[in-house]
């Protein structure tokens, strides 16, 4: 494996009409199309209001380092992207010394939202990060306030609010949230403050 490829991985999950399959090298137009894609990149803090080919394969085979990155097909077409990822935050880690904390990003095209796919996604992810990665929490960063879609989903798969975070000045939304969801060993644990 060198280090301008993906991590590769031969991880499906499925529930229902809804997979996770492995993000390969072949769909990178798919991921290009969906961080392109106005109504999905509007509720993300990024500066860039197009991402070149280069720059999505760049920050992907990145991530995918520390990460299981999936393609999220319902009913065998694709209509998103997911990962489980290592926890990436010193906010959360300083917090957490020495538990596994992971955490979950997801985007999934605007004409599929509302059918419970991201739930269904985000309670597979989570599945999986407990039962076979052993994980001890797994997070939901960053929320932003007006993306009530999106926590409603995470909610429904038994996140809760960890902490809201104000942005600053000039940010496109001003409170962001991180939600949790603790592995059962670990159960009514709060984290140290």
């Amino acid at each position: 494996m060198t280090s301008d490829r993906l991590r590769a991985h031969e991880v499906t999950l499925q529930s229902g009409s809804v997979v996770l399959r492995p993000l390969t090298e072949d769909d990178w137009d798919l991921v290009l199309g969906w961080w392109n894609d106005q109504a999905i990149a509007s509720h993300s803090d990024s500066n860039e209001s197009q991402y070149s080919l280069g720059q999505v394969q760049k920050i992907m085979r990145g991530i995918s380092k520390h990460a299981f990155c999936f393609v999220i097909e319902f009913e065998s077409r694709p209509v998103g992207e997911c990962w489980l990822q290592e926890m990436n935050l010193e906010r959360v880690l300083r917090r957490n010394p020495g538990l596994d904390c992971r955490r979950i990003d997801i985007e999934i095209e605007k004409a599929y939202w509302g059918r419970g796919i991201g739930t269904a996604a985000i309670r597979l992810l989570v599945d999986f990060g407990f039962e076979r990665e052993r994980a001890d929490a797994i997070f939901a960063m960053d929320v932003a306030d007006d993306n009530q879609r999106s926590r409603r989903a995470f909610e429904k798969a038994g996140f809760e609010l960890y902490e809201t975070v104000s942005k600053p000045a000039g940010a496109r939304v001003n409170v962001r949230h991180d939600l949790v969801i603790w592995s059962k060993r670990h159960v009514g644990r709060l984290p140290a403050e």
